[in-house]
């Protein structure tokens, strides 16, 4: 029996897939604000700080290349309990780092390990949930991400209340991925609540689920697919790589920002916390939008609020008011974020190749990512080389010349077909 025959129940997927995401996401959530405090408090400048909190985004891009092969090999549930145990090991190397080198290391281990986590728990969904379902399922599931996002910074305001110490955030992540890793060991056989689900045949000739196939044909033959599509994503692919950049460059550029005009640990964990929940709101909004208007009202208003944000943090630093201002920012920066929420999967999706999507998608999605390690590594050299509102500033400009590449390119690649008519 295959899985479109069986029943489907929205709650069947809580447990195996989004309770264990939740968990994890409030985890990092928790940490990525305090980041560049806790480098800072090991002695780092600002610069090395910024370079210390981009190295979770570079984690992700090199842990892009082989979690597909590792979740073919091992399996949906094992690799989530597998990253969850390496994400562990990195933050126990955080909260016993010495400097911001080992600081730093943890942190890249932190980054492969979510870049496994993620890749698993979408293999998961493709393998077990049926296809009627299974776009309202991946949309869920993006949700509970951003959930976890807007929950873990005020968990980390309140335990840095009560211990007075910046560095207990990387508890929070601990304690989220025992729980989530526990939760999956205890899980009885996904078959069991899901039936036998479709199997294929892998590129190695193993029998497969449909999701660890699908991860695994993304990431074989991923730079020979890279250069396959080099047109669209020289053109279109760059502004996606912008994308990525300005959305972690925001992540990192925020607590970096409530460092430099001297923040305390605890205020910039609650004003990142509320930022994150106007982020949360909006993701299904994003879809709406992208759905009745065309991808292009999602992603250049996205870019065009991202830049600007950037930008206004660049000339205020140094203003009477710039507390004021840096909120201000950040939650305008929220919104647009969570204007374009979505997009660079959809994108990915209406340009893919119908009859064989994975190759393209995992070259899309590696692309994106190669923006989202750029910018913050861009934002830490450039704040070592001039100052931080340069490095502000720069990404704001960044940000607008990616509004101009998707209102050329997005009509072009991916044009707005009238709901009716599809």
């Amino acid at each position: 029996m295959s899985t479109a025959e069986q029943p489907f129940r929205w709650r069947s997927i809580a447990l195996p897939a989004l309770l264990p995401t939740l968990l994890f996401s409030i985890g990092e959530g928790a940490i990525i604000p305090m980041i560049p405090v806790v480098a800072g408090n090991l002695g780092a400048t600002l610069a090395i700080a910024g370079l210390v909190a981009a190295l979770l985004m570079v984690g992700e891009l090199v842990g892009d290349i082989p979690s597909g092969w590792l979740v073919a090999r091992v399996g949906e549930r094992p690799a989530m309990i597998g990253a969850a145990l390496l994400s562990i090991i990195g933050l126990v190397i955080c909260v016993l780092a010495p400097n911001p080198v080992a600081l730093g290391f943890g942190i890249f281990l932190v980054g492969l390990a979510t870049a496994v986590f993620s890749l698993a728990r979408h293999a998961f969904m493709t393998s077990f949930v049926p296809v009627a379902y299974r776009a309202r399922a991946l949309s869920t599931l993006g949700g509970t991400f951003r959930a976890g996002f807007f929950i873990g910074p005020f968990i980390t305001a309140a335990v840095i209340h009560l211990t007075g110490t910046a560095a207990s955030a990387f508890w929070i992540h601990i304690v989220a991925c025992l729980a989530a890793a526990l939760m999956l060991i205890l899980l009885r056989d996904p078959s069991a609540s899901f039936g036998v689900v479709k199997s294929v045949r892998g590129t190695t000739g193993a029998t497969l689920h449909e999701g660890e196939a699908l991860v695994e044909q993304e990431a074989r033959g991923l730079f020979r697919t890279i250069y396959e599509n080099r047109g669209v994503l020289a053109k279109l692919g760059t502004g996606a790589a912008l994308i990525g950049a300005l959305r972690a460059s925001r992540a990192i550029i925020l607590p970096l920002w409530a460092l430099s005009i001297g923040i305390n640990e605890t205020n910039t964990a609650l004003i990142i916390g509320i930022a994150s929940g106007i982020d949360f709101a909006l993701f299904y909004a994003s879809g709406q939008i992208m759905d009745r208007f065309g991808r292009l009202w999602s992603a250049v208003p996205s870019m065009v609020g991202l830049g600007l944000g950037h930008l206004a943090l660049a000339f205020t630093h140094d203003l009477p008011d710039t507390v004021v201002w840096f909120i201000s920012a950040a939650m305008f920066m929220s919104l647009a974020n969570g204007v374009g929420s979505g997009i660079l999967m959809t994108l990915g999706a209406d340009l893919a190749d119908k009859s064989n999507p994975a190759p393209f998608l995992g070259a899309w999605r590696f692309t994106g990512d190669l923006g989202s390690a750029g910018g913050p590594l861009l934002v830490a050299a450039l704040t070592g080389a001039a100052s931080i509102a340069i490095a502000a500033g720069t990404m704001g400009v960044l940000g607008l010349v990616g509004a101009g590449i998707l209102l050329r390119y997005v009509p072009r690649y991916a044009p707005h077909v009238p709901r009716g008519l599809r």
